[in-house]
């Protein structure tokens, strides 16, 4: 049994939906800045730190981390102008740095070093883009982990910073004009009151702005606003050959428009511009590829659940008139396109959660070549329509990373340019497999399993399952020391389920998880969990879930409907107040995954499952698993509202009840957010606390 502190419940604070009433007795705890929230705060600090540091493994495991994390990292090497530029981890650097070289094959030196930016590595690079002339660097600082930004510019060629900094940027794109003069960019100048990360109030009438290099942000230009849409976020693209600038806004998590203007000299950018519409209605994903002239290339899934490529003349862009470039596939998900080499492009399909890589050509979409890969995943890609290398690195559970390069005008094969390797990690130690079962209703559901190589199914083995679902987000195979360190130092499973509401299997297999639907991620979940016990991998009590975000969600939403499933649970930064999510920050865009409660149909649904609404005194005497809930204080996506007020609710419900001896804990970082820019040492601590967490919870031992 444990003590938990007294949260103070306001009986009196009621919502109304449609006629219901909801209490809401912890709505004091929305307020970041309330003295009263911070004091309960250090009080659940105060709670899970001594608990998590009792652990008499800590220190292995956290030792064991350091050591298998400290291996160099690098990213593809992307050309601009006449260099080549990359960034590389030593092993333990909170943030990675930008190198510079003449050739993919020479000596590199630093570019630019994020690390002497902060003490702590909280300030990280965001966003980046250099000029096409490649003389000139623009790119995004973040601090703490917020979605907030500023932009900074670089000469190339002498190092010197430009002395003006844009400010309020978020959700921005970074494009030049082919000028090389300046850059379109979004910010919310207009904002009012906190703006660092630790707010709650959602960013509203995004402007796009033309900023000429060495000049103030006072002077910019605004060339693009939707007064009467205040929620939309504005993208925006200058096209491969510099004469358009397409502006694409988005107002949710899916679909977007397509407006574009004709580009003349950046000296006549002095207003507003004038935007033709393409596509004027919220029913589809477009993502500008590349153009031939008049001739735009767009991925889309616009009447293409797995996507196509579409060629749209915006001298004659009536849908009628658009010609498939590249079909829809039945049977593979088109996951992204790069144009490279002036009349090629770069294709890459996921099918059966697993990357294949392929080059067509620009002007036919004839296949030339498929490259060959193993079972994983590619997670970078460098290749420019102006150039003919491309580099691109593949990783899977067992593989760390290697990065290849070839040369398009050259008949070769891809040459290994670096093999990324691991101290102490033999691959021949663990196996992978992937599997398919069957979800409540039937549906093929796939997941991979990864264990040691001499792993027997008897039960005995404690498993770490790991799910999603949602947003159109796959989860594929890629490289994770703390996943590495669960199965070989703590002889665990681990498993990754592709649920329903991913993008695995396109817009159906999204479209199957979200509104109306959700309720079958979560029951995806609990058969993955089922599948693991009955086929001998471990047992409801030694299986731990762990989600973030949207997967904090599903997790939450988990233990409420089968508490007696799980020994344990982590939610990272979740989504847990499902009536008031759209309420904070950028949580109005989730609506199109989730519905809204203004909505009454959408409000029924919602209330069946939300995690705050649905904490129970379970039937039988069942406990509820061991749960960690993890937040931070600058995490301006998912605002730490969402975990206090689970937690508060959950130690209310369930604290003292005699049969609840699992604890029920939450970990609030500060100077941290949702997870971007995180720097390693966090990361480290955050991965010992899990696995220490798990560890006491669980019972389990550590292997040297």
């Amino acid at each position: 049994m444990f003590s938990y502190p007294e949260a103070r419940r306001d009986e009196s604070c009621v919502d109304v939906y449609h006629g219901v009433e909801i209490k809401d007795p912890y709505r004091w705890l929305e307020d970041p800045e309330s003295e009263e929230v911070k004091a309960f705060v250090n009080a659940q600090n105060e709670i899970t730190r001594p608990f998590l540091d009792s652990c008499s493994v800590s220190q292995d495991i956290h030792d064991r981390l350091k050591q298998l994390w400290d291996y160099p990292k690098y990213s593809c090497p992307e050309r601009h102008g006449d260099k080549y530029y990359f960034y590389k981890n030593t092993g333990l650097q909170n943030q990675s740095v930008l190198y510079v070289q003449d050739t993919p094959h020479s000596e590199a030196t630093v570019f630019l070093d994020p690390n002497t930016l902060s003490e702590d590595g909280s300030v990280a690079i965001s966003n980046t883009q250099f000029s096409e002339d490649g003389l000139i660097f623009a790119y995004g600082l973040s601090s703490s982990g917020s979605d907030w930004s500023t932009i900074h510019f670089i000469d190339v060629k002498t190092g010197t910073e430009y002395p003006e900094v844009l400010e309020k940027i978020k959700y921005s794109t970074i494009t030049w004009t082919h000028d090389n003069k300046g850059i379109f960019y979004g910010t919310y100048l207009e904002q009012k009151g906190v703006t660092d990360g630790s707010e709650t109030l959602g960013a509203r009438d995004q402007k796009l702005c033309y900023h000429r290099v060495g000049t103030t942000q006072a002077e910019d230009v605004l060339v693009v606003e939707f007064p009467e849409e205040p929620l939309w976020r504005i993208g925006a693209e200058v096209t491969d050959c510099g004469k358009y600038l397409l502006v694409t806004p988005m107002k949710d998590c899916r679909d977007n428009l397509i407006y574009f203007t004709k580009l003349e000299s950046s000296e006549k950018i002095t207003g507003k511009l004038s935007l033709t519409k393409v596509v004027e209605k919220f029913e589809a994903d477009y993502d500008y590829i590349t153009n031939v002239g008049s001739k735009m290339l767009f991925m889309t899934n616009r009447k293409a659940p797995n996507y196509r490529l579409v060629w749209i003349n915006f001298d004659d862009y009536a849908e009628s008139n658009w010609t498939n470039l590249i079909d829809e596939d039945s049977k593979r998900v088109l996951d992204w396109a790069v144009a490279v080499h002036t009349d090629k492009l770069v294709v890459c399909y996921i099918e059966d959660v697993k990357h294949i890589l392929q080059l067509h050509c620009l002007n036919t979409g004839k296949l030339i070549r498929t490259f060959p890969l193993d079972l994983g995943t590619i997670v970078g890609f460098s290749g420019d329509i102006d150039y003919s290398e491309i580099f691109y690195q593949f990783t899977s559970f067992l593989t760390p990373g290697i990065i290849y390069t070839l040369d398009l005008a050259k008949n070769e094969e891809p040459q290994v340019l670096r093999e990324i390797k691991v101290d102490n990690f033999d691959p021949s130690a663990y196996k992978m497999t992937q599997v398919f079962y069957s979800s409540k209703d039937g549906t093929r559901i796939p997941m991979f399993i990864v264990m040691g190589a001499d792993a027997v199914l008897d039960g005995s083995m404690p498993a770490l399952l790991y799910g999603y679902g949602g947003f159109n987000v796959s989860l594929q195979p890629t490289f994770g020391v703390s996943r590495l360190v669960f199965i070989q130092n703590l002889r665990g499973v681990f498993a990754l389920a592709n649920l329903r509401g991913g993008g695995e299997y396109g817009e159906k297999w999204h479209n199957n998880g979200r509104l109306f639907k959700k309720q079958n991620v979560f029951d995806d979940f609990h058969c993955a969990a089922e599948y693991l016990i009955e086929h001998g991998y471990t047992t409801a009590k030694k299986l731990t879930i762990h989600g973030g975000s949207n997967g904090g969600l599903l997790v939450a939403a988990c233990i409420n409907q089968r508490p007696e499933l799980y020994g344990a649970a982590i939610a990272e930064v979740g989504v847990m107040d499902m009536l008031k999510f759209h309420k904070f920050t950028i949580g109005y865009a989730w609506i199109s995954d989730y519905g809204s409660s203004d909505d009454k149909e959408h409000f029924k649904y919602l209330l069946k499952y939300s995690p705050l609404h649905n904490v129970k005194i379970p039937e039988n005497n069942i406990q509820y698993p061991a749960t960690l809930l993890l937040t931070a204080d600058h995490d301006d996506r998912v605002v730490p509202l969402h975990t206090l007020k689970l937690i508060a609710t959950l130690q209310y419900t369930l604290g003292k009840l005699p049969q609840q001896t699992n604890p029920l804990m939450a970990r609030i970082e500060t100077k941290a957010g949702h997870g971007r820019g995180k720097p390693t040492t966090k990361i480290i601590e955050e991965k010992r606390d899990i696995l220490a967490f798990m560890v006491k919870t669980l019972n389990l031992k550590f292997y040297k």
